[in-house]
């Protein structure tokens, strides 16, 4: 049973979701979602396209109303106090679009008065933004002359203007080449060392390995795991480790491998590479190396491909797909 003070941080924090679902007609996007984000947490919202990511986030900013449940920021129903409860996020909502005709330094003047602030502040916060997301060289020209890349580092600049304590990023990365996605992604990392909370969803778990402190797995409207990427990827049930043997094994040594205790899986991929899909932890992982060794087989690269991650977001989706 929760304490009277947990129960408060819990009501007060950045997110909370309550059972928070949405259908449409007989399709559920959203089943009943359980949720809180902490203060001053970089949060991986994380799914495959069509998950209901982007239906938690519209839900979230008050862009549709909710089947049931509720979802409150800093402890204020969006539903019932939208004003109150938005004044303190910033959010960009999936592709960003600009008037082309205006600059950056337009745009926010524009968003500023749209959001009621002073002149003044419009102006030393736009000068502020636009230096946060690297735009300081090009706030005289047009929008129009702007990478998709550009534009959406100008969208983080615009939900970044009122200072808000939350900031809310749907697919951020979403569309943009290489090189935009690494700009857009220096950009989120400068502003969580700052302490910012950031909710961002993402369909790429490189991503959110790269910028998140905690992360959630959302397949077909349905929460699938949540915790902190560090103690998820320590308790992923299995990874797979590429092998090289100074020798090719045997089908009879492939077979001996695929007995040892902790092999889930044994796959030839080459001459004298093998990948070995293992449960177990880390220690799972020394006892297959130690059983090789003690086999006779001479090892001369046993490496993780991907992440222990990666795997338990693979072995999670798969696992949703077929029920």
């Amino acid at each position: 049973m929760q304490s009277s003070g947990t129960q408060s941080v819990t009501r007060e924090a950045p997110v909370h979701l309550e059972g928070l679902g949405k259908d449409y007609g007989h399709f559920t996007a959203l089943k009943s979602l359980e949720l809180t984000v902490p203060q001053g947490t970089s949060f991986g919202f994380l799914g495959p396209n069509g998950a209901g990511k982007s239906t938690t986030i519209k839900l979230m900013t008050n862009l549709i109303r909710p089947s049931r449940g509720r979802a409150a920021l800093f402890g204020i129903d969006v539903r019932q106090e939208p004003t109150r409860a938005l004044a303190r996020i910033g959010a960009v909502i999936e592709t960003p679009e600009f008037y082309g005709y205006l600059s950056p330094l337009e745009t926010l003047a524009y968003v500023g008065r749209l959001r009621g602030m002073p002149k003044d502040e419009i102006e030393r916060r736009s000068e502020a933004v636009l230096k946060e997301v690297k735009l300081t060289d090009w706030v005289d020209h047009r929008i129009q002359e702007f990478s998709k890349g550009m534009k959406q580092r100008l969208a983080i600049a615009q939900a970044l203007l009122n200072e808000p304590e939350l900031l809310i990023l749907d697919e951020p990365t979403s569309g943009l080449d290489p090189r935009g996605m690494a700009e857009v992604r220096d950009v989120i990392k400068a502003l969580k060392g700052e302490g910012r909370t950031i909710f961002m969803s993402s369909h790429l778990l490189g991503e959110v390995q790269e910028v998140c402190d905690d992360v959630a797995l959302l397949n077909h409207g349905e929460l699938l795991i949540h915790g902190s990427v560090r103690e998820l990827s320590r308790g992923a049930d299995t990874s797979t480790f590429q092998t090289t043997f100074l020798r090719s094994p045997t089908p009879q040594e492939l077979e001996a491998l695929a007995s040892v205790p902790g092999v889930v899986e044994v796959r030839a991929e080459g001459d004298s590479t093998v990948d070995l899909r293992i449960s177990g932890g880390e220690e799972g992982q020394a006892r297959v190396l130690e059983a090789m060794v003690s086999r006779g087989l001479k090892v001369i690269t046993y490496r993780p491909l991907g992440s222990s991650l990666e795997q338990l977001y693979l072995d999670r989706i798969q696992e949703s797909d077929r029920l």
